[in-house]
């Protein structure tokens, strides 16, 4: 199954515009799948899968091989596992001689490829591919399900909530032995493991790094380089706090969240809604799914959580020069909001302020502040009819 993807329009104009176009993402979210199709529009074009020894073999003499295929776009999927190209692919297109177009994809941030910001500076554009958003997916999956399988597409398109469980099972697993060890990092998979569980029941917390390394019997520093590889592989995100111009005592250490609801109830063992619906991280689950599903439906904004050491707090806060969104979000269907959430709106000076949550339909709280459902809300930032 293929469904158009919100980063298609924007990919292609940058293959047109761009000798180098990167889409990056966690591993099996779909980034193959949407190259080949854009791939499947351009008359000249060639796929190599670096997963495949009989592909990355022809890369052996990487020039010689481009100089053949000139005036192709090239494909090359998983670059992480040939970061040596990078410079030839420098060569290439600031040769005259050459008219190729490069389409890139990668299971690691910029950051973790590093060497790809470095050589191909001012000639590369990163397009981040998130697991399935839920209005991508909202004419085939229902909230529930969507909320319990998360939207990686094998698992939120499997045929039965026990098959899409058993296939985020197998993910993790392989993730864990196999897919860190061919990014070039040797952590044992057990340990690895255990931290990932240990952060499940955190999710939506302040990162106390000292509690989850006395837990795990490693140093903090250990525990940081092991929360920035999972965060690195789009496996996690950490929040951080806002702190600009604010004269308030505030909380400076980062909150820490899962990137999709499908491997967070894996690693708690949730099979069912009914089980998701008692568990105590529901509340953080569906803080995690907005968070998500916002973020990835927005663009050119800033975000970050406040907190103030009194308890003034906001879940999620969208910065975008001198705009200042507030959101918070509640799991209940008559929600209500604290009066740290109201002085948190004075000492912010906010232009908008929202709470999702699971309703049927939009509606005004007071002051200025709108509840509204997370599918509405999206569309909302799709259209960026709340600036």
């Amino acid at each position: 199954m293929y469904l158009e993807r919100k980063l298609n329009c924007a990919i292609k104009n940058s293959l047109v515009n761009n000798p180098v176009t990167v889409i990056i993402g966690a591993r099996q979210v779909g980034k193959t799948t949407l190259a080949k199709e854009l791939l499947s529009n351009i008359n000249d074009s060639l796929y190599l899968d670096l997963e495949k020894p009989s592909d990355r073999v022809k890369l052996t003499d990487a020039e010689q091989f481009l100089k053949v295929n000139n005036n192709k776009t090239i494909c090359l999927d998983e670059i992480q596992l040939l970061p040596d190209i990078f410079p030839v692919i420098r060569t290439i297109i600031d040769d005259k001689n050459f008219n190729i177009k490069f389409l890139i994809t990668g299971s690691a941030s910029p950051d973790l490829l590093r060497q790809s910001s470095q050589t191909l500076a001012g000639r590369i554009a990163y397009f981040e591919l998130s697991s399935f958003l839920f209005n991508e997916a909202s004419g085939i999956s229902n909230i529930e399900s969507y909320w319990l399988r998360g939207g990686f597409p094998l698992s939120l398109f499997a045929k039965t909530d026990e098959s899409s469980f058993e296939w985020r099972k197998n993910f993790i697993l392989t993730f864990l032995e196999r897919d860190l060890r061919n990014f070039g990092f040797n952590i044992p998979p057990q340990t690895l493991g255990r931290l990932w569980k240990m952060v499940a029941h955190i999710n939506g917390q302040i990162i106390n790094y000292s509690q989850l390394s006395n837990s795990l019997g490693v140093s903090d520093t250990t525990v940081k380089n092991y929360l920035d590889v999972l965060s690195g592989t789009f496996m996690l995100r950490t929040l951080q706090p806002y702190h600009f111009n604010i004269k308030k005592r505030l909380i400076k250490s980062p909150k820490l969240y899962f990137r999709d609801t499908g491997i967070l109830n894996t690693l708690l063992n949730i099979i069912d809604f009914n089980e998701l619906f008692s568990h105590p991280t529901y509340g953080s689950s569906w803080e995690l799914l907005c968070l998500e599903n916002i973020l990835g439906s927005l663009s050119n904004w800033e975000s970050f959580f406040y907190r103030t050491s009194n308890g003034n707090e906001i879940d999620l806060l969208l910065a975008k020069g001198n705009k200042r969104i507030a959101i918070e979000f509640k799991t209940s269907i008559s929600p209500s909001v604290s009066k740290g959430f109201w002085n948190s709106l004075e000492d912010l000076n906010i232009d908008n302020a929202f709470i999702i949550a699971p309703v049927t339909q939009s509606y005004p709280y007071k002051n200025g502040v709108w509840v509204y459902p997370i599918e509405e809300f999206l569309l909302k930032c799709e259209n960026s009819d709340f600036l």
